[in-house]
């Protein structure tokens, strides 16, 4: 049993989980319906595994067809299909990829965002690359932008090793990468949940702020629950997605269930149940429930996940469950309208949380 628990890093995020469960027994009354703000961020990685561009054409064009295809069949309470946040690995670069992605955003099927893998970088070396792709991204009119016309972008650390995770060090190098993203643009980061890596946090099923010395590693693991009355502006937010210990029929009667969507762990229904039981909400705002699930979807496994039949059920699923009107309605969202909900939340907006997808930042341009 040690061994498990070292092996799965139990023993940074379990106490953590604990209090989560302990907490949800006790659930606020909610007057109407609960609305359940649904996300797949997708690690969108179109050479996963390959080096050949071949490949990832093939990948890409995969989902440029059969993704509309499908979840065009489909809506929420506001009328909109199923919106896929493509967060993009800026070193895979390829003009082709993002005009091809930059027509889903178009048609009104998903957003792109940033990944990045790095390793040894510095903060300086950092800074360059982020603005580099923040240069390629607006060139197809991807990114919301602010205020003052600058690009805004959502962010996933490839291999889960935000602000230095790693006790080796590989995989980052940049102790204050929060502070780093912040500065170049980044509104929110939605790496996690990425148990049972050993850079998951002790804050588990939370939308918080990072608090403290954020400079220094791994400073994601300090942090203050959001909440209606407060939102801070020089930091970026921490969106984490479900993670739950979750019965299942197999010999193993439970397993970590981390909302990650693979051919192997489909998004069944009773998935998706618990995705939702994990009521991840805004302190003072419980009746709009987030759930972000992940994936890495251009490799073909996946693929037949989000383009098949398994996708069909879980979108029927969602339509049947959580979309009656009554008890629930659905709202398919991307990381920025996610993002953009829980600010409002933070600033006090009732009501229909589908009103708020565009509160602070704006759609993309390629979105027009």
């Amino acid at each position: 049993m040690s061994n498990y628990i070292s092996d799965k890093n139990l023993d940074a995020w379990l106490g953590g989980y604990a209090r989560h469960v302990a907490k949800n027994l006790v659930k606020p009354t909610v007057q109407g319906p609960r609305h359940l703000l649904f996300a797949i961020c997708d690690h969108y990685e179109p050479l996963f595994g390959t080096s050949t561009t071949a490949v990832g054409d093939a990948r890409v064009r995969a989902w440029a067809e059969g993704y509309p295809a499908l979840c065009g069949r489909y809506r929420d309470a506001d009328g909109r299909p199923p919106r896929h946040s493509f967060f993009f690995p800026g070193e895979q670069y390829l003009p082709r990829w993002m005009d091809a992605l930059a027509r889903l955003t178009r048609d009104d099927f998903g957003e792109v965002e940033l990944h990045l893998h790095h390793d040894h970088d510095t903060a300086e070396t950092l800074r360059a690359k982020i603005e580099l792709y923040k240069q390629r991204f607006a060139q197809h009119g991807l990114f919301s932008r602010g205020t003052d016309g600058k690009p805004r972008y959502a962010f996933i650390h490839g291999n889960w090793c935000l602000a230095n995770a790693r006790k080796d060090g590989r995989n980052c190098g940049v102790d204050d990468e929060l502070v780093v993203l912040h500065d170049s643009g980044c509104y929110a980061d939605l790496t996690f949940a990425a148990a049972p890596d050993e850079s998951q946090p002790r804050f588990v099923n939370q939308i918080y702020w990072p608090t403290g010395d954020l400079t220094k590693r791994r400073a994601y693991e300090n942090g203050e629950p959001a909440r209606v009355g407060e939102v801070k502006n020089d930091r970026l937010l921490m969106i984490t997605g479900p993670l739950s210990i979750a019965p299942r029929a197999e010999k193993v009667p439970f397993w970590i269930d981390n909302a990650g969507i693979t051919k192997l762990r489909p998004p069944t229904p009773f998935r998706l149940r618990t995705w939702a039981a994990q009521n991840i909400h805004i302190e003072g705002r419980p009746e709009w429930v987030f759930a972000k699930a992940y994936t890495h979807g251009a490799p073909e496994p996946q693929a037949e996940v989000f383009l098949g039949e398994p996708a069909r059920v879980m979108h029927e699923t969602l339509a049947a469950k959580y979309n009656d009107g009554t008890k629930w309605k659905l709202h398919y969202v991307t990381a920025r309208e996610m993002f953009n909900i829980a600010i409002a939340a933070m600033e006090g907006k009732t009501g229909d949380p589908g009103e708020y997808r565009d509160y602070r930042l704006p759609p993309p341009p390629a979105a027009s």
